[in-house]
């Protein structure tokens, strides 16, 4: 018995190796030619380039909101969309409105709906603004009111210049600790990437969050974090 235990240990760690060993460079992810600065050093940050024009970000959303969740305790996820176009900076704020008022995962299904499908033109103000207070699955008067605040067209302006500066080229696109770009959409491709991250950077074994909770820290820092 005991050494049919002792092989059978044997053979799961086996398989962890061979798990590990699977994650590829030019394959799985690719390496930065430029870091992508955190917002929170001693985390390690998911950070998605996406875009409500997309719909392979669409069809991702879903899937990695509910992944998010899940995700430990020494990890976050910021969302930040692209401005490749001047019309994309109208988009770029309702994503800034949704990271400061905590209702990506409710209201990023209806937004994406629009712009996507029912080809409502969200990136004009006059439009959402509009559009956005006949919204009943999520509190439109909420996000509008975000919207409008101080910091949110200097948010979105950041979001540009972020775009400019790492020269993002396709959407979606998710880099992993300011560092490494996931090459799919594979989810366990992207639990490995934080592993990988979390060794390299010495950090103690993952804990698993108890729940989502958003930082009480100014806007972009906090609202940014577990949307």
């Amino acid at each position: 018995m005991l050494q049919k235990w002792i092989a059978t240990a044997v053979l799961a760690l086996g398989f962890v190796g061979v798990s590990q060993a699977a994650l590829v460079e030019g394959q799985d992810f690719a390496v930065l030619p430029k870091p992508v600065p955190q917002l929170q050093q001693d985390k390690i940050e998911v950070l998605e380039f996406f875009g409500y024009f997309c719909i392979h970000c669409k069809n991702l959303d879903p899937t990695l909101l509910a992944h998010v969740k899940k995700m430990p305790s020494d990890t976050y996820f910021r969302g930040e969309h692209v401005v490749w176009r001047p019309e994309d900076i109208g988009l770029a704020r309702i994503t800034a409105a949704v990271n400061a008022s905590g209702l990506k995962y409710q209201a990023n299904p209806a937004i994406f709906k629009a712009v996507m499908d029912e080809k409502i033109n969200l990136s004009n103000p006059d439009v959402f603004k509009d559009w956005v207070v006949k919204q009943t699955a999520f509190d439109g008067q909420k996000l509008l009111a975000a919207y409008n605040g101080f910091q949110n067209q200097a948010e979105a302006k950041a979001m540009a210049q972020l775009s400019a500066d790492h020269a993002i080229q396709s959407t979606p696109t998710i880099i992993i600790g300011g560092k490494y770009r996931l090459l799919s959409q594979d989810m366990n491709k992207l639990d490995e990437l934080i592993d990988k991250v979390r060794q390299e950077r010495g950090m103690p074994a993952a804990q698993i969050k108890a729940a989502v909770k958003m930082p009480a820290t100014g806007a972009r820092l906090a609202k940014a974090a577990n949307q």
